[in-house]
């Protein structure tokens, strides 16, 4: 038995969705005998974790502060073994501008885009080159916060009319936004599990298909009934196999380490595109990643434990 601390909540736009991933992570742990201290995440979450006196910290935690390194950072200080991604990963993989670089500078496929800073509207005058950024990318665009998750702040430009009010919501979430080429097709969840012994394996792609939308945006993900989720997906051998080796590469580039999920486009000529690399999954009833593990054979408890095993025996090697 291990005493496990589940870090939750958090004050981040995600926090509902966090406290949901913590909750299912909670009861999973205590069925596997494991005692648990749940804390939902704030200014004394050092001294809560000191006096809880546990050996490993789950985190649950989405969005800033728990996907961008920052919580792993004081984890680190506090030497508390922990599951997912380390800081540089999670720093890596919650920018969407870095991601995007790292993929593009290891020749891996993701759409076309462009990025600006708040201060760049602002100072720069970055709002005079729209005409430019239609000329390069097109319409429609997908405009979205470079640094949230979940799908919060995503919007979609089908004409240059649409752009501003677009960035608008996209600031609201942050001070960077990527504005980027879309992709018409075939929306993929492909999620990576560690392997206890080193090294990962892929679990079965998962279409996301909303119903009644042309869209999958953040009440898509989450509300029951708005979008039809497919596992495995029907892709050819030859796709599938594609998708999922693109999807490992980008896992191995960024750093990942214990599960993530690589999120793509398939457009009609079959070519994958990378979207983003998600550090910490949503473990929720209608998340991504146990919907591939229950593909997979991995029941919740299971993946669960799973996770819990790799990051023990991450901790064992570099203790």
């Amino acid at each position: 038995m291990t005493r496990v601390a589940v870090l939750k909540g958090g004050r981040s736009y995600e926090r509902q969705v966090s406290l949901a991933s913590g909750a299912r992570v909670e009861d999973a742990l205590e069925r596997l005998g494991h005692e648990v201290i749940g804390i939902d995440v704030g200014s004394d979450l050092l001294r809560r974790l000191r006096d809880a006196a546990c050996e490993l910290a789950f985190i649950a935690l989405h969005g800033p502060g728990g996907e961008d390194g920052s919580v792993q950072q004081l984890l680190e200080v506090l030497q508390l073994p922990y599951t997912g991604s380390g800081v540089s990963a999670c720093a890596r993989c919650s920018d969407k501008i870095l991601t995007k670089h790292a993929l593009r500078d290891a020749g891996l496929p993701t759409p076309d885009w462009v990025a600006f800073s708040d201060s760049a509207f602002r100072e720069l005058g970055a709002a005079d080159t729209l005409d430019a950024i239609e000329l390069r990318l097109d319409f429609p665009l997908v405009v979205k916060p470079a640094s949230q998750g979940s799908a919060l702040g995503i919007k979609f430009a089908r004409t240059p009319d649409d752009v501003p009010a677009a960035l608008v919501a996209a600031f609201s979430y942050g001070r960077n936004v990527v504005l980027e080429r879309y992709v018409p097709g075939r929306d993929l969840a492909v999620s990576v599990l560690g392997r206890v012994g080193g090294g990962a394996e892929v679990l079965p792609i998962v279409e996301a298909i909303p119903q009644g939308q042309d869209f999958y945006d953040f009440a898509s993900r989450y509300d029951i009934g708005r979008t039809l989720f497919e596992c495995p997906a029907e892709l050819d051998d030859v796709l599938t196999a594609r998708v999922q080796q693109i999807a490992l590469d980008a896992y191995e580039l960024l750093g990942c380490d214990g599960f993530a999920r690589v999120d793509m486009m398939v457009g009609d000529d079959d070519e994958p595109q990378i979207l983003e690399i998600n550090p910490i999954p949503g473990l929720t009833e209608t998340s991504l990643l146990p919907q591939a593990a229950d593909a997979a054979g991995i029941a919740f408890d299971e993946l669960v434990a799973r996770v819990v095993e790799v990051a023990q025996a991450r901790a064992t090697r570099t203790a």
